[in-house]
């Protein structure tokens, strides 16, 4: 028998020595968030929050910090998901907009570069409509746009379409750690290109004993969720109200390294011409995982972060 309660040697030897841990108190217990810090960081050092995918973790950010030594970087486990699992319903994004302004007030940050991959770039939206001081400037990875059905699929149909292998991921059990790489070894967006942030991302995506460990992202959290990547009603009203400067990223290929992406042509052309103020940056070579997962992803987004940062 063995637990997962500790960080794996996989996921430390990845997270570097500027990394901490840090608790913040919110509704119903405690968002575990990870900081990035240099060692001579003060009030001055730039500061960007990162937040993660639908059904990721804060780890998926570890490449992006080893690429900026010098920013301060804020990321957290988002409720239901990773260490912050325990932290109880209702979710959407509201409340996860919410969380993350508890990190921000907690470590003393003032407004921050926001940077949110896949849902996470819902929750940046909606956290800048929320809590407009914290924010400077928004960047959203292949996400925060409204999904668009497609052909065929109603819109309530959408996200279960989109993200069904998700949530089915998240009904089974794995008898090892072995195993679960295993599993995720074969998935075509990101078995390719398998390296050491991969492996760090899938050990620390466990929860429970052997034989029975299971993805830590709690099926409830997903399924109040994934609704509003359709049209949540908090999202729409941001996307209203924008104040920020937005860059909005698009990976070529979507969630299985498939053609057309999370993002079509359709959706490309719907929503950066009823919100002409959002600057698209086409990205190339990567899919909706490695964008940010693979070097490749983060060298292409690194010089829109250092200018985001000043």
């Amino acid at each position: 028998m063995s637990t997962v309660d500790t960080l794996p040697a996989s996921v430390t030897a990845v997270l570097g020595e500027g990394y901490r841990a840090v608790d913040v108190p919110v509704r119903g217990g405690a968002l575990h968030v990870g900081v990035w810090e240099p060692d001579d960081a003060g009030p001055d050092t730039p500061t960007a929050l990162l937040i993660h995918g639908i059904t990721a973790s804060h780890i998926s950010w570890a490449g992006v910090a080893a690429a900026l030594p010098g920013v301060r970087l804020v990321a957290p486990d988002l409720r239901g998901r990773g260490r912050s699992r325990d932290l109880p319903g209702p979710y959407g994004m509201p409340t996860h907009a919410d969380d993350v302004a508890a990190a921000l007030d907690h470590l003393g940050t003032g407004p921050v570069t926001v940077v949110g991959h896949s849902m996470g770039g819902f929750v940046s939206l909606v956290l800048a409509d929320r809590h407009p001081d914290q924010v400077a400037n928004l960047l959203l990875v292949d996400g925060g746009m409204p999904l668009l059905a497609p052909p065929g699929v109603a819109p309530e149909a959408v996200a279960a379409a989109v993200l069904g292998p998700a949530a089915d991921r998240l009904r089974m059990t794995f008898p090892s750690q072995a195993a679960y790489r295993e599993f995720w070894r074969e998935h075509p967006a990101l078995g390719p290109g398998w390296g050491d942030l991969t492996t760090a991302y899938v050990d620390y995506d466990l929860t429970g004993t052997e034989p029975e460990l299971r993805p830590a992202t709690r099926p409830a959290a997903l399924e109040e969720d994934i609704r509003e990547l359709v049209d949540g009603a908090s999202v729409q009203q941001a996307l209203e109200h924008l104040r920020h400067p937005v860059s909005w990223f698009l990976a070529p290929r979507g969630l299985m390294d498939e053609v057309p992406p999370l993002y079509p042509d359709a959706a490309r052309e719907l929503w950066t011409g009823r919100y002409p103020q959002i600057e698209l940056v086409a990205l190339e070579d990567v899919n909706h995982y490695t964008v940010i997962l693979e070097d490749r992803g983060v060298q292409q987004l690194l010089p829109h972060l250092r200018e985001a940062l000043g």
